[in-house]
C-alpha cells in the first residue's frame, strides 16, 4: 500500500491548477500542507501493525489488503468497522478526517452503478470496479464532488438562467463526454488523488443533461480549483499536533472538460439521480456518526482540561455539563452502531446502513453541534478570545508576568496552562472553529436534506395505526413487521 511520503511525492508532480489568493500555486504551496498533514494520518496509520485490523481490510475484488478507506463494505462488521476507523482518525487529527468522503462515493457508486445496469443494460458498474481495482491497488484519495453552485435556489437544474449553475453534460462523444459548471464547498479537493462527481438532487426528465457521475484526476484537463485554506495560527515554540492540522475547501471548475468514456458512470439516466445522491448523503451520514462523536470527545476532553487549569473541575454544573458531551456522542456512535446492524445487503454485493439511523444519528450532532461549542466556552470564560500572542510569553520583557498570571490552578505549571489556553483558542476562536461550527451543521448535507430523507423511510403510518388502535379506532394492530424486524448480524443470538 503506498506510503504517506509516497502520497506526498504523488501529489507535488500533479499540475498546479489550484488558485489560492489570486494566484496559481502547485501542491506544494504551504497553505494547503495542513490539510495533507491529515490525509498522511490515514495512510500512517494503515501501516501501524497495532491499527491494522481496522485501518486495513481484505478487497472484496481481489483478495489483496487494501486501506479500509478503499473498501466497500460487505457486511455489518465492515461498516462498524469504517465508522470505528473514522473515529479514531478525527480524534488524531482534531476533527474532520476528510478522506471518507472518497470512501462514501465509491460506496454509493458501487451501488447505483449496478443497479443502472440493472434497468438499462449499461455497463456502468464493470466501468466502476475496474475503477476501483486500479484505486484501491494504488491507494488513492478521493473528493467527492456533489454540491452545485445551485444558481436560484427556487428554480430546477433545466429551469437556470444560467445552465452552469449545475454541473451538466454538454457534448456526448463516442470516446466520452464533455462537462461545464462548477461544485462548491469541495473539501480535500486541492490534495486529492481524484475527484468524484455525482448528483447533488432528484432530477426529472426534462435535467437529463445534469444526471451525470464521474472520476477523473484532480489536474485533468479543463478543472481549476479555487481554494480556501484553514488553519490555526502558526505555532513558534509552542508546537502540539492539533496546530499542524487544517483542511482546504475548493470550488471545483470544469470547463469544457473532456472525461473518457471508461471513468464515465452515470450519462443521462435522471431517473437515479436522486437514489445516486441520497445513496452517497446517507452513507455520508453515517460515517458522521463517527466523525461527529470524535468531534464530541475532543470538545469535551478541552472543556474537561480548561476547567481543571480553572480549578474548577469538581463544580457540580461543570460536571453536568461534560455529561452533555457524554450523552451526544455516544447517542450518535450508538445510532450508527445500529445503522450497521440493522443494514442491507445491495444487488451489487455492498452493504449499506440503515438510512434512519444514520440519518438520526447525523441529526443529532448537527442540532448539538453550536452547544457543545457553546459548553466549551463557558467554562473557558473570555480569555479563549484574549490570549496574547505566542511571542509574548517568550519575550525577556512578558515572559515573567505571562507565567505569574496564566496560571490559575497552582498545581499547573506555566507552560502546561498555556498549551491548555492555546489549545482552547484555537479550538473556539479561530478560523478552524468557524469550520468547524457550520461543517457540523451542514457537512454531509443541509439539515432539510436529514429531514427529507427521514421522511422518505420511516413508517409514519404504522405509528399512526398504534395510535388508531389506543384510540378505539381500529381493533386490531398488525405489530408483525417491526417486532420480526432483526439485525443482519448475529442473527443466531434471535
Amino acid at each position: 500500500m503506498r506510503t504517506s511520503a509516497e502520497y506526498y511525492a504523488d501529489l507535488v508532480k500533479m499540475k498546479p491548477n489550484l488558485y489560492i489568493g489570486g494566484e496559481r500555486v502547485g501542491r506544494n504551496d504551504p497553505r494547503i500542507k495542513p490539510g495533507i498533514n491529515v490525509m498522511s494520518v490515514t495512510f500512517d496509520l494503515a501501516q501501524d501493525p497495532e491499527w491494522e485490523e481496522l485501518m486495513t481490510t481484505i478487497s472484496s475484488l481481489t483478495g489483496k489488503r487494501i486501506n479500509r478507506f478503499t473498501h466497500l463494505p460487505q457486511n455489518p462488521y465492515d461498516l462498524m468497522q469504517k465508522q470505528k476507523m473514522v473515529r479514531l482518525t478525527a480524534q488524531r487529527v482534531g476533527g474532520c478526517i476528510q478522506r471518507c468522503m472518497g470512501m462514501d462515493a465509491l460506496i454509493a457508486l458501487s451501488i447505483a452503478t449496478r443497479e443502472m445496469d440493472d434497468k438499462y443494460g449499461t455497463e456502468y458498474n464493470r466501468r466502476f470496479m475496474d475503477y476501483l481495482k486500479g484505486y484501491q491497488r494504488k491507494n488513492l484519495t478521493a473528493a467527492c464532488a456533489q454540491t452545485d453552485m445551485k444558481g436560484d435556489r427556487i428554480k430546477r437544474p433545466s429551469e437556470q438562467a444560467d445552465p452552469d449553475a449545475y454541473v451538466h453534460i454538454v457534448e456526448i462523444r463516442d470516446d466520452g463526454i464533455v462537462v461545464r459548471g462548477a461544485k462548491i464547498s469541495i473539501t480535500m479537493a486541492a490534495y486529492a488523488d481524484e475527484i468524484i462527481v455525482v448528483p447533488t438532487r432528484a432530477l426529472r426528465e426534462e435535467d437529463e443533461d445534469y444526471a451525470v457521475a464521474f472520476a477523473i484526476p484532480a489536474d485533468w484537463e479543463g478543472v481549476h480549483l479555487i481554494t480556501r485554506p484553514v488553519s490555526v495560527r502558526e505555532r513558534k515554540k509552542i508546537k502540539c499536533p492539533f496546530a499542524e492540522m487544517g483542511v482546504s475547501d475548493s470550488m471545483v471548475v470544469f470547463d469544457d472538460a473532456f472525461i473518457p468514456k471508461e471513468r464515465v458512470f452515470m450519462c443521462k439516466e435522471w431517473e437515479f439521480g436522486r437514489r445516486l445522491a441520497l445513496l452517497f448523503a446517507d452513507s455520508h451520514r453515517h460515517s458522521y456518526t463517527g466523525c461527529k462523536p470524535a468531534v464530541s470527545d475532543i470538545l469535551c476532553g478541552a472543556t474537561a482540561l480548561v476547567a481543571e487549569a480553572n480549578n474548577i473541575e469538581k463544580v457540580a454544573h461543570v460536571r453536568q455539563k461534560l455529561s452533555e458531551f457524554a450523552g451526544g456522542a455516544e447517542l450518535a456512535y450508538a445510532a450508527g452502531i445500529a445503522s450497521a446492524l440493522y443494514g442491507e445487503r445491495t444487488s451489487s454485493g455492498t452493504f449499506f446502513p440503515n438510512v434512519i439511523y444514520a440519518n438520526v444519528g447525523r441529526r443529532l450532532m448537527g442540532e448539538t453541534i453550536y452547544h457543545e461549542f457553546n459548553i466549551l466556552s463557558e467554562i473557558a470564560g473570555g480569555l479563549a478570545v484574549t490570549l496574547p500572542y505566542e511571542d509574548d510569553f517568550h519575550s525577556q520583557e512578558t515572559k515573567s508576568w505571562l507565567d505569574k498570571y496564566i496560571v490559575r490552578n497552582p498545581k499547573i505549571p506555566p507552560e502546561v496552562s498555556h498549551r491548555i489556553w492555546r489549545l482552547v483558542e484555537n479550538l473556539s476562536a479561530s478560523g478552524m472553529a468557524a469550520w468547524y461550527e457550520i461543517a457540523g451543521v451542514h457537512g454531509g448535507g443541509s439539515p432539510i436534506m436529514e429531514t427529507i430523507a427521514l421522511n422518505i423511510d420511516y413508517d409514519y403510518e404504522f405509528r399512526k395505526n398504534v395510535a388508531k388502535y389506543l384510540a378505539g379506532i381500529n381493533k386490531e394492530l398488525d405489530q408483525t413487521k417491526i417486532l420480526k424486524e432483526k439485525p443482519t448480524f448475529g442473527r443466531e443470538l434471535f
